[in-house]
């Protein structure tokens, strides 16, 4: 099978935020997605360029366009939010994101009319149905194809730092999971979904490709939901890795942290040096570790199993990034990762609410709903 890398200009960057529809009374979900998608859908029926649909009617997806900087991206979704807003603020419906909402039940939320989710949730039954939970996608533009495999291999050594950083789903359900992110276990449960494989050779991605379409697994590319893929329709590297985040400066943080990270690698591929790799045991290992543990995660490095405090790596790697965030125009963005740092992951504030609060799950809600109106962790 052949699979088409499309032409992307190097390191632009795409950002996807998925939020959640929620009562501005209640702080439950609410199933209005429909209403916002009907209300923005261009005179012409086409669709919206950056207001979409998702899997279930309590979530709308806000998409930049292609763009040269993070704050670029930004912008275009900033935008897609005021106009979203101009339409559920006066159903006293308030936007609202994390890994996972905090007391929602799964059982309540209806599917988007829609025959891909239709068949998705008649094969995964009971856990896709269990679906609730939302995220941050960043896609990076890759000049060549050849660098696709090399990088995306790389990106698995710091697949926990994101994951640590974007935890924001210790809830499910009204309970407390004990992990910083519920959500990261919980995806991995569809089929195609997870860690994925490190192929060496674009051939056999193809390979792969094609052993799922003849077997019935998939229909098209889009249906291997691997954390970290090729999009080959975009011509870009996709990381899915990130839970939901609950306002912009964090969102383009993460974004900030994988454009400089997918630039840095590139650079290396230019210079003909070898890319860092870790065993898919070890990258399986701090992904659980990661989604356990958060902010007090201690991972496994590299090849010769070496050890850090995820704040120690992450840390390090801000500096090492700063020359490349400069280049990119993302160094305030940038930032935004020793903001998180400080203020703690979102997990770490979810979590600190409830004890404020006896642990009241709605008020952790409206915090969530406060720091999306504040743009900001707070």
């Amino acid at each position: 099978m052949h699979l088409p890398f499309a032409t992307s200009e190097r390191s632009t960057v795409g950002i996807e935020w998925e939020l959640a529809l929620v009562d501005k009374d209640s702080g439950d979900l609410r199933q209005v997605a429909q209403h916002v998608l009907d209300a923005v859908t261009p005179a012409d029926g086409s669709q919206h360029p950056h207001i979409r649909q998702e899997l279930l009617l309590n979530t709308v997806e806000v998409v930049s366009g292609v763009s040269r900087t993070v704050r670029q991206a930004g912008d275009d979704l900033e935008r897609s939010m005021d106009e979203i807003r101009e339409l559920t603020d006066p159903l006293r419906v308030e936007l609202m994101c994390a890994g996972t909402h905090p007391f929602a039940r799964w059982a309540q939320q209806k599917v988007t009319d829609k025959e891909r989710y239709a068949t998705l949730i008649d094969r995964t039954q009971w856990w896709g149905r269990q679906m609730l939970i939302y995220g941050v996608h960043v896609h990076v533009g890759i000049e060549d194809r050849d660098k696709v495999l090399p990088i995306s291999r790389a990106m698995l050594g710091y697949f926990g730092l994101f994951q640590s950083l974007s935890a924001s789903s210790p809830f499910w359900g009204g309970k407390d999971t004990g992990y910083a992110s519920n959500r990261a276990l919980m995806f991995q449960q569809l089929p195609t979904a997870g860690l994925g494989f490190q192929f060496e050779e674009w051939e056999q991605l193809e390979g792969y490709v094609a052993d799922m379409m003849h077997t019935g697994v998939i229909d098209q590319f889009d249906e291997v939901r691997w954390d970290l893929r090729p999009s080959p329709r975009f011509g870009t590297l996709e990381t899915r890795i990130c839970d939901g985040a609950s306002n912009i400066t964090e969102v383009l943080a993460f974004a900030a942290l994988n454009h400089c990270l997918v630039e840095h690698l590139s650079t290396m591929l230019d210079e003909g040096k070898e890319l860092p790799t870790i065993q898919p045991w070890f990258a399986q290992e701090n992904k659980w570790r990661s989604a356990r543990y958060g902010m007090d995660a201690i991972l496994i490095l590299d090849r010769a199993g070496n050890e850090e405090l995820v704040t120690d790596a992450i840390s390090r790697l801000l500096v090492e990034l700063e020359p490349v965030a400069q280049r990119l125009g993302c160094l305030d963005e940038l930032d935004g990762i020793r903001t998180i740092m400080r203020k703690g992951a979102g997990y770490q504030r979810q979590r600190a609410v409830a004890r404020r609060n006896g642990g009241e799950l709605d008020a952790v809600v409206a915090s969530l709903v406060a720091e999306m109106r504040a743009g900001k962790p707070l």
